[in-house]
């Protein structure tokens, strides 16, 4: 008999799914192992006979060969039928479950626990697989689970899979009648009554701008159903998060037989409530506990069996869960457990996990609903205790302070229209506010309102005539509820946020909107091309555990120091994009780190990264700090620390740049954290987390005001603007690095933004009309070092080339296959001649492109990406090489002729020269540097002075003739050499 297990309590969601795998199994039975919810238990007074449900009385334990559990994983949730998992003859333990528990105490043989709304759902997919088709009762009661699980789809663990799965049940005809009717029972009398009473017993607290609530009931015994109790209390008195705890007295009763001589005890261990053991047998000196035959029973074998009366104080070894191994435990005289107290947890706080609240007590759950059973514990006490670690949880809210984007573009009433828009447009803002010559506050005016006044021709007229005068304003610690409130009553679009009244910074709905979107995005599975897309490793939450205690150290060491100068720091970048997508397993090795000091809103000037960076050089004393004025940035370098390794720690202030034409340089100017992620070359790099301010216990805030994280899950490359390139042409070749080495796609908006930046033909204007182009020139050559030296050079190459961006080099430039099969060529070379690259590779292969070119356009070329001079020469000279090359080697005889012609260039011109050359000039070239240039005489200058010869000018002569001759395969050993010496440099030359 195969027997599917509900758990004690058992709720539609674990009822539904065991009627679903009655259908998947067939044969086997359905067990309610220890009562039900009190909607379950009047649904099933109907339809109990319509499912393949059996009292665990009538269970014959002889006959059952497998154990299916559904929705826990929990062996002490299984009641008194938890004993059947020790059955000898059982083939089989099965698990599905939706619940996010670290650890099971069950040894399944096979489980399926995935993170969807209800276990039902599952099971539902199964059946859909199967094709098996249900009847309405079996199609309503699995529809009531996932109902029931995820709030008729509204609970934040809710996926679209539930979704599907609730779809094909009304399909398969659910009642849906019925449904309406055990979604929202209401509450028995005794729970009105109960409801009634918390009304008049809660307490509330607002923190962090969340209003949390508690109870505390006493009941005459167990109370079904308190789960809906909280539910209700939750929605009614509108708070974010409730605890409700509620204990009883038990009843006096002896559970088990006792033997005469041995007395009842209690297994308590530190933190955990206590329960009863009777019947003891302690064996050996270290024990555990198991909890199906209530004895203490041998950790160690070793020890001598005796079977004696308690030794009460005794330690023991708790071994009744893996999650507590090696914990101690007392054993102690006393009565049974008199009071039970269970504790029921309801959020809808971001950030906050019940689950996790409540684990540490033996209970479980969702993030958002999760439960505990505690005995005979000081349930005011621990009730307290969870409301103040709930409080802990919950995460610093977003102010506008970080929303606002600042500093602020402000003009004096009198600038006139035209000058206004020229300035938003090379800000690229929708607004600009007025101030007077005191720089107080006194107007605003929208893009809307220059448009409409250009329209009627008064671009010459001053601003004053056209700003709106009566500004709602807010302060940088305003919380964003109340931002958003202000913007719904007013209807406005834009608020100025002050500070003793000077202007900081300004908020605007877009800040608002994307902030409400981007925490539902991180969370819920993403649709994209038809492919589901899980937020798995994408959470701020393990940034922590993903670093090297060392690093961490420093990081928090940081921030505390930023903090106490109240600034906020930031860890931005590629940094924070490597950690969301770390898989968890090891730290990740960073050794290139970013932050932003966005200080600007109070004390702090331009150079808060600066300061930030010498505060950090006090400390630790063995880094090096360099400084970079002009962009307001400091490094703190390590090399080869014992603890922190080599790593470059770049801190800058928080700023916004400008480029005053097309690949320069950019101008920087002091502004916000969301400024200075917008100025960055793609979404999954414009993301930062937050180290100032942050709960220890809680995740660290992550700012994506873009998009990131959407596009890491999708493996997407987009651009922040559509001018992006133009601005800056290297970004083109980074958009191809981070997505050959990510293994991304450069999505189809950016590609384009690509082709038009580069038809465009405004590189060639640039360089035409400025001498300093560093976008097209170190800038563009650093990029190119990263790319043709990383592992990955040739598909970047070749999607450099689909691109058309190999024409930011040169118009003409196009890898086709001529080009590419030199290229390759140049690997095998390098590979061969150069294994400890001794040479620069990365720059050899960005010669054999450059060579592609006209001869009179390779050298302009080389030198606008400012190549060495020893690169530059070679591609000068390289055309004469090769005529010189084919007009000489094919009258070469000998070999030494060849050797004589080639041993005078140096191997970066070789190689040049014969990727560059026919077939057989390549031959001569390859066997030179193969053989021939290895090749040594017989004799040597000590072999010549045993010979009697004169030590002289005249060796290096008769020593290149040896050479020659050897090359020329006339002369192979000593014996000849002496004989060819004998003839061509007789004795009397010994003189």
């Amino acid at each position: 008999m195969d027997l599917i297990l509900c758990h004690t309590t058992a709720d539609f969601d674990a009822l539904g799914a065991a009627v679903g795998l009655t259908r998947l199994k067939p044969g086997a039975k359905a067990v309610l192992t220890g009562g039900t919810d009190p909607a379950v238990r009047d649904f099933l007074a109907l339809h109990r006979d319509e499912y393949a449900l059996i009292e665990r009385r009538s269970v014959q334990l002889a006959q059952i060969n497998s154990v299916i559990i559904v929705d826990t994983q929990k062996r002490d949730r299984l009641g008194k039928a938890a004993e059947w998992l020790d059955l000898p003859q059982l083939n089989a333990i099965e698990i599905y479950d939706h619940h996010p528990v670290p650890q099971t105490d069950i040894p399944a043989t096979y489980t399926q626990i995935e993170p969807v709304g209800a276990t039902t759902t599952l099971i539902v997919e199964q059946l859909q697989q199967s094709q098996i088709e249900l009847t309405t009762a079996e199609a309503t009661v699995m529809a009531l689970g996932i109902h029931l699980d995820t709030g008729s789809l509204t609970f934040d663990q809710t996926t679209p899979r539930d979704g599907a799965a609730l779809t094909w049940l009304m399909e398969q005809g659910a009642n849906m009648r019925q449904i309406a009717q055990y979604v929202d029972p209401g509450l028995s009398p005794q729970l009105e009554k109960l409801f009634r009473q918390s009304l008049d017993l809660l307490q509330r607290q607002t923190h962090l701008g969340y209003t949390i609530s508690w109870v505390f009931l006493n009941t005459p015994g167990h109370v079904p159903g308190l789960s809906s109790l909280a539910s209700r209390l939750l929605e009614v008195t509108e708070s974010d998060a409730l605890l409700l705890g509620a204990e009883y007295k038990r009843k006096s009763k002896v559970e088990t037989p006792q033997p005469a001589d041995l007395p009842i005890v209690r297994f308590q261990v530190e933190g955990y409530s206590p329960f009863p053991v009777s019947g003891l047998t302690v064996e050996g000196s270290e024990n555990y506990y198991n909890r199906q035959n209530s004895k203490i029973q041998p950790y160690s074998q070793n020890n001598l069996e005796t079977q004696t009366q308690t030794n009460f104080g005794q330690k023991a070894t708790l071994r009744e869960q893996p999650s507590n191994l090696g914990q101690k435990a007392t054993l102690r005289e006393g009565p049974l457990p008199q009071t039970k107290l269970t504790i029921i947890g309801r959020t809808r706080i971001e950030g906050t996990d019940l689950n996790q609240l409540l684990q540490p007590l033996g209970g479980g759950g969702h993030s958002q609903a999760a439960a505990v059973t505690l005995r005979d514990c000081d349930a005011q006490k621990i009730l307290e205790q969870l409301v103040n670690q709930l409080k802990d949880q919950i995460p610093q809210p977003l102010t506008a302070r970080d929303l606002m984007s600042s500093p602020v573009r402000t003009i004096r009433p009198n600038t006139k229209i035209n000058e206004a828009q020229r300035i938003l447009l090379r800000y690229g803002h929708s607004g600009l506010s007025v101030v007077d010559q005191q720089d107080q506050l006194v107007g605003i005016i929208s893009r809307r309102d220059l448009d409409l006044a250009l329209h009627h021709g008064f671009g010459h007229a001053p601003v004053k005539g056209y700003m709106t005068k009566d500004v709602k304003t807010i302060t940088p610690e305003t919380s964003m509820a109340d931002i958003q409130s202000l913007m719904v009553t007013y209807d406005i679009g834009r608020l100025p946020v002050l500070e003793d009244g000077q202007l900081m910074g300004i908020v605007t709905r877009t800040d608002v909107l994307r902030q409400l979107f981007q925490e539902e995005l991180n969370e819920k599975p993403l649709k994209v091309d038809g492919s589901t897309l899980k937020p798995a490793n994408l959470k701020p939450a393990n940034i922590k555990p993903l670093l090297a205690s060392s690093l961490w150290e420093l990081l928090t060491i940081a921030a505390e120091k930023a903090q106490e100068r109240g600034w906020h720091l930031y860890l931005v970048g590629g940094a924070v994009r490597d950690l969301l997508l770390a898989d968890g397993n090891k730290p990740l090795l960073l050794n290139d780190i970013d932050l932003v000091v966005d200080g600007f809103h109070r004390s702090a000037d331009a150079i808060a990264g600066v300061t930030l960076a010498k505060e950090l050089r006090n400390i630790y004393r063995n880094v090096r700090l360099e400084v970079h004025g002009s962009f307001q940035t400091a490094a703190l370098l390590w090399h080869n620390d014992p603890t922190l390794g080599s790593l470059c720690v770049d801190i800058a202030t928080a700023r916004t740049e400008f480029y005053p034409y097309p690949a320069a340089n950019p101008e920087v100017e002091a502004s916000s954290i969301r400024q200075d992620l917008y100025r960055r070359d793609f979404t999954i790099n414009a993301m930062a987390a937050r180290l100032t301010k942050v709960n220890p216990q809680s995740q660290l805030p992550l700012l994506d005001f873009f998009g990131g994280m959407l596009d890491l899950r999708s493996h997407k490359i987009r651009v922040l603007h559509a001018n992006s390139f133009i601005e800056d042409p290297t970004r083109i070749y980074r958009a191809v690095r981070f997505a050959v080495r990510l293994g991304f796609e450069i999505e189809p908006q950016t590609k384009e933004y690509i082709h038009y930046a580069i038809e465009s033909g405004v590189y060639q204007r640039t360089l035409a009309e400025n001498a300093k182009v560093p976008a097209l020139q170190t800038r563009l050559k650093a990029e190119l070092n990263y790319m043709l030296q990383a592992p990955y050079w040739q598909p970047a190459l070749q999607l450099l080339s689909s691109l058309g961006a190999l024409r930011c080099l040169h118009p003409t430039l196009t890898l086709d296959k001529p080009l590419w099969w030199r290229v390759r060529l140049l690997g095998r070379w390098l590979q061969r001649f150069d294994p400890e690259q001794t040479l620069r590779h990365w720059q050899m292969r960005l010669e054999v492109l450059i060579a592609d070119l006209a001869p009179d356009e390779r050298v302009k070329v080389a030198k606008n990406l400012q190549l060495p001079v020893d690169s530059v020469e070679r591609l000068q000279k390289l055309e004469g090489w090769q005529a010189d090359f084919l007009e000489s080697l094919p009258t070469c005889q000998l070999n030494s002729q060849i050797v004589h012609m080639l041993r005078q260039y140096k191997l970066p011109t070789l190689v040049l020269i014969g990727v560059y050359s026919p077939r057989a000039i390549r031959r001569n070239i390859w066997q030179y540097l193969t053989t021939w240039r290895h090749v040594k005489p017989p004799l040597d200058g000590n072999d010549l002075r045993k010979l009697g010869y004169k030590p002289g000018a005249h060796y290096r002569e008769i020593l290149d003739a040896l050479l020659d001759a050897t090359l020329d395969r006339v002369i192979r050993d000593q014996a000849e050499a002496k004989a060819f010496l004998a003839i061509h440099y007789p004795p009397l030359d010994k003189k």
